[in-house]
């Protein structure tokens, strides 16, 4: 492992190494041992770590290291954040190694020498910032006119259709084969040793079905889990459910059958 990579064990050892030098450029690597893409990037950080070695690499395990996840509202896993001492630079979400690799060319270069800079606002993310000298030799796009925003009875509309897609419908961040958190995962692995078939949809793929379930449902977590187009709710229900048999009952009444093994 290269010297400047480390794994944080607590709260307060995350907080002593941004405190070490207020001046330094660290990429926070939010993962998780369960989630396959997290060992891909974990490798690609192992070897960018070699490369820069003037920043600071920390790596968090999101769901061991709640406090830490939260602070930076990060929701799933994987997830970068690149700092400067305290200071937002960047972040990348997902396995997304050429925007992790680009974010360390933009930031990792200046990590040696502090800049006057250092202290105002945090840079403009990535998406933002344009490549040197493409803007003014790149021919002017016709300018499009912006989609018309969807109407809240039109995004109810639309939540309700996938709430009744299937008889089991479950709202989650990621998919079934690659979760993007643990309470997804977890509940995916029950839905699947109970042979349960069921319909996915990745709210994070979606930010006005993300919120608006919230309030639709009245049920501001996720994963939620859908039987007969009624709300059963999360993770922590679904076990209680299965506990007193009102799993199987609720499955029975809408006449699920249970996959072959």
């Amino acid at each position: 492992m290269a010297t400047n990579l480390h794994d944080v064990k607590s709260a307060d050892e995350f907080q002593d190494y941004l405190s070490k030098d207020l001046q330094r450029v660290s990429l926070i690597n939010f993962w998780a041992p369960w989630a396959e893409p997290c060992k891909q990037m974990n490798e690609l950080v192992a070897e960018l770590a070699k490369k820069y070695e003037s920043v600071l690499f920390l790596q968090v395990d999101a769901e061991q290291l709640p406090e830490i996840s939260e602070s930076f509202d990060v929701e799933s896993v994987p997830a970068f954040v690149l700092l400067r001492g305290h200071t937002l630079l960047g972040r990348v979400t997902g396995a997304d190694a050429d925007g992790l690799t680009k974010q360390l060319a933009i930031h990792g270069k200046t990590a040696v020498k502090p800049t006057a800079t250092s202290d105002k606002a945090p840079a403009a993310p990535l998406a933002s910032v344009p490549e040197t000298n493409s803007a003014a030799a790149a021919p002017t796009a016709p300018e499009e006119k912006p989609a018309p925003k969807e109407t809240q009875e039109e995004l109810e509309a639309r939540m309700r259709k996938i709430m009744d897609s299937d008889k089991v419908v479950l709202f989650m961040k990621g998919s079934p084969d690659a979760p993007r958190c643990g309470f997804s995962r977890q509940t995916v692995a029950i839905l699947r040793e109970h042979k349960v078939p069921f319909t996915h949809f990745d709210i994070l793929q979606d930010e006005a079905v993300r919120q608006g379930l919230k309030t639709y449902n009245n049920w501001p977590t996720f994963p939620q889990l859908i039987i007969g187009g009624e709300l059963m709710g999360g993770l922590d229900i679904l076990r209680e459910m299965i506990d007193n048999g009102e799993f199987n009952e609720a499955l029975d009444n809408v006449g699920v059958v249970r996959q072959e093994a």
